[in-house]
């Protein structure tokens, strides 16, 4: 988020004075008017421990507005720079040569090319022309109601508090806090549903210039070293961005209960795509609690009183490739079905800011076919534009329908509704949707946005590059399959689809779901072992089959087993709350599991305990103590051992495929959960790997037996707040991936809200979550650190969901918007 600050002010008009009843006294009556069966004539926010807004309205704008107003109160500067990237205003107000991030991953970008991006955007109209469809291809009433109260709610705490009595430093007095519209909301969720694509090509769009234009294009590569090349950029960008568990346990998994849920997202601690947690109640219409992009007016993952569901990203590519034939005597043409196509140029201006604070523009010209833009990289990985362009397609660029499915899963009554949303919108973007419900069922389904690229196709239009790279799997990162389809053809764009909700998407009837009463679950891997006893079949654009899966998928299915046969080592059998909690938290390394004997051994049997690695001679002989003492395997603040044995880790995977490294015992598709294993101790690559760590920790000046709570934690405020977990290359379910922010250490993305959620056959959900970032990014908020301070001690917030706990809370506040 921008930290500029500037003595310009932004004019905010004057409001009327609002009636604002505020209480710390709980009674039993319904606030702001209400009576039972109804909502209130007033929205209401009932803020309850750790700040969470409990939000009761009459209608969906008196709901949205309520939402509005609580988010900005706790958001407001991370929200109005998202508002000023999709406006394309970064560089006006921050400068061209600043860091953004338009999609899943952290400063992906500079402000000129995000702002050159938006700005196309905005030219042609892509969110209003959307917005001019009637449901179900634009947004449904009830969204268009919420997001116009959002607005109100928005633009209500920005006029009471004004730009110069916002308390957080980040936008203190800023000029480009604004009142914003309705069409700058739907620009950000638009912004989100597409980012898959955006974090991978935007660079290359912006950039993208026919030869002589600008400097020289990179020579063109083979096709076996371009795939390579593609596959490799992809896997790096996959490790560094968003992720996710989710486990859904039916009736046969669960104790004391007929299903539960355990969603546990991996999404950046900072910026656009921090979570907010929310409760959200109409009475008689909709009664749903979680968690959701900040600014997108509904529950993204959550529960209501009867359905409880999760997201995880998914292993389908969220774009499309075609290369296409230019013209080398004039490259802005190409061929198409043996005839010349003039591409489109379209010039696109920004503002700038220069150095000496005066105000210009940037200009460039963006180029495009008719299967879409021009891109000239790929991740960072050069496309040339010489005898051929690349041209992207994104299959999410006419989706605003993920609005209308989350709030069709905000109302579902069982798992068949969920199904029956995702199928008829088929909007979201590049998720899993895995659920349980109150009669005992556990969903998995990957009924998505999925461009319809069939295994028929593919095989009748994939490129030579694009064979390479669309049969060739990545599974320690997950790469997804990406087409590269040749644009010479005009049959080898992609088929309509008359089931499909949109035009070249695959027929989401065609897509993967299971249904069980045991388990199912994800872990960012395909769909192929949602349940390893009922393997799924699914086209090859969805992600691959019979090959190893991650070791975080492994412990994921794992841990599941043994609870259910009661075989972990804690009492009874089938999921409870406390028994679900511990083993999330208890923070165990599936890799450890199956390579720290081997590792001990291998530095055991180091002739003197040294190794020459890089030039440099290692004394390896203090690790080896260090790591057989590390008897837990798992990555808790207090754990010793367990930095070493991480670095040891990265070392030794170093981006390659999990079947790839030393194991005595190869993988088996028919034991794919146990294989490979047995870690080979007399390979030398264990001991250099090992040496490499042990020499990267004394260069840091890190004790090889340090605390995790020594070198993975954040500060906040001074205060120094250990992390428990770590990076799911290691098998952790509890992802953490440590990083720096403005210099100091911090968690770039991992665990963020994390929900449990336990049914019985009657009565209300029991459910218990813990929001690790907290929920305000205003440093002076007291609910900056109070949640993520109860995740560094493994805690949880016991979930108020019925009017009577939530009248209860010795924490209550009212606030009674008129």
């Amino acid at each position: 988020m921008a930290r500029r600050r500037s003595r310009a002010r932004l004019p905010i008009a004057v409001v009327a004075a609002v009636a604002v009843m505020t209480t710390t006294a709980a009674t039993g009556a319904l606030p702001g008017g209400a009576t039972a069966g109804t909502g209130p004539d007033r929205p209401t926010i009932r803020y309850t421990e750790y700040g969470i807004p409990h939000i009761i309205a009459s209608d969906w704008e008196g709901l949205g507005t309520g939402y509005g107003y609580a988010a900005a109160k706790d958001n407001i500067c991370t929200l109005a720079d998202t508002y000023l990237m999709v406006d394309a205003q970064r560089s006006r107000h921050l400068g061209p040569d600043g860091r953004t991030s338009p999609g899943q991953n952290q400063n992906t970008t500079t402000n000129l090319n995000s702002d050159l991006y938006f700005q196309r955007l905005k030219d042609n109209a892509v969110v209003e022309r959307l917005l001019d469809r009637p449901a179900p291809d634009g947004p449904e009433p009830e969204v268009r109601e919420a997001v116009r109260g959002y607005v109100r709610g928005y633009n209500r705490y920005l006029a009471e508090t004004g730009v110069d009595g916002i308390t957080d430093p980040a936008c203190k007095g800023a000029p480009w806090v604004r009142p914003i519209t309705e069409l700058d909301v739907y620009r950000h969720a638009h912004a989100e549903i597409i980012m898959g694509s955006a974090d991978a090509l935007l660079d290359g769009q912006v950039n993208a210039a026919p030869p002589g234009a600008r400097a020289a294009a990179p020579p063109v590569s083979s096709p076996a070293k371009t795939a390579k090349g593609i596959r490799a950029a992809m896997a790096a960008n996959r490790r560094d961005s968003m992720g996710s568990n989710a486990l859904a346990v039916g009736s046969q998994g669960v104790s004391g209960g007929t299903g539960m849920l355990l969603a546990n997202p991996h999404f950046p601690w900072q910026g656009k795509n921090r979570m907010w947690q929310s409760h959200l109640t109409i009475p008689g219409e909709v009664n749903v609690s979680g968690a959701s992009l900040l600014g997108l007016p509904a529950v993204n993952i959550g529960h209501n009183d009867d359905v409880a569901w999760s997201h995880t990203v998914a292993t389908v590519a969220p774009f499309g490739l075609f290369d296409v034939q230019v013209d080398p005597l004039n490259p802005t043409t190409y061929l198409v079905d043996g005839a010349w196509e003039k591409m489109t140029s379209q010039r696109v201006t920004v503002g700038v800011r220069r150095p000496d604070g005066s105000l210009g523009e940037v200009s460039r010209t963006l180029w495009s076919t008719r299967y879409g833009p021009v891109t000239t990289s790929i991740v960072g990985y050069p496309l040339p534009w010489v005898v051929s362009a690349h041209v992207v397609r994104d299959p999410n660029m006419d989706n605003l329908r993920a609005l209308n499915t989350w709030f069709g899963l905000d109302r579902a009554k069982d798992v068949h509704d969920v199904v029956d949303v995702l199928e008829t919108t088929q909007g979201v973007p590049f998720f899993n949707t895995i659920a349980s419900d109150r009669k005992g069922n556990a969903l998995y389904a990957d009924i998505q946005v999925v461009p319809n690229v069939t295994d028929e196709h593919a095989r009748a239009c994939l490129t030579e590059t694009g064979k390479l790279l669309f049969d060739q799997a990545l599974p320690l990162s997950n790469v997804p399959p990406v087409s590269i389809l040749d644009g010479k053809r005009s049959a080898c764009d992609w088929p309509d689809d008359p089931n499909a909700a949109a035009p070249g998407l695959l027929d989401p009837h065609k897509q993967p779901r299971l249904i069980r009463s045991d388990f199912v679950g994800n872990a960012n891997d395909s769909p192929w072992l949602a349940n390893p006893e009922q393997p799924l079949s699914f086209p090859r654009i969805m992600g691959d089959t019979a090959a190893p899966r991650s070791l975080r998928t492994q412990e994921l299915i794992l841990t599941a087993r043994k609870r259910i046969d009661g075989t972990d080592g804690l009492p009874g059998r089938g999921f409870t709350p406390e028994t679900m909690g511990k083993l999330l938290f208890a923070d165990n390394s599936r890799a450890a599991d199956l390579a720290l004997d081997a590792t001990v051994t291998a530095c055991r049997n180091t002739a003197f305990g040294l190794v020459l690695v890089d030039g440099n001679l290692v004394n390896i002989s203090e690790a080896c103590p260090v790591l057989a003492a590390w008897k837990s395997h798992d990555f808790t603040a207090d754990s010793r051992g367990s930095w070493l044995f991480a670095n040891h880790w990265a070392y030794l995977s170093g981006g390659k495929k999990l079947g790839d490294l030393p194991w005595r015992v190869p993988f088996d598709p028919k034991d794919p959960v146990h294989t490979p294993n047995s870690l080979d101790a007399g390979n030398s690559a264990v001991r250099d790997a090992l040496a490499r760590a042990v020499f990267a920790l004394r260069k840091a000046g890190i004790p090889l037996n340090a605390p995790l709570s020594d070198v993975q934690r954040v500060t906040r405020a001074g205060e120094r707040i250990p992390i428990h977990g770590s990076l799911g290359e290691l098998g952790v379910l509890n992802v953490i991936t440590p990083g720096q922010v403005d210099g100091k250490p911090d968690v770039t993305f991992g665990s963020s809200f994390v929900q449990q959620v336990r049914f019985t056959a009657d009565g209300p959900p029991e459910a218990y979550s813990v929001l690790a970032y907290s929920q305000s990014a205003d440093p002076t908020s007291p609910h900056h650190a109070d949640q993520t301070r109860l995740f560094s001690a493994s805690g949880w917030v016991t979930e108020r969901f019925t009017e009577e706990r939530i009248a209860a809370s010795p924490d209550l506040r009212i606030k009674v918007l008129d």
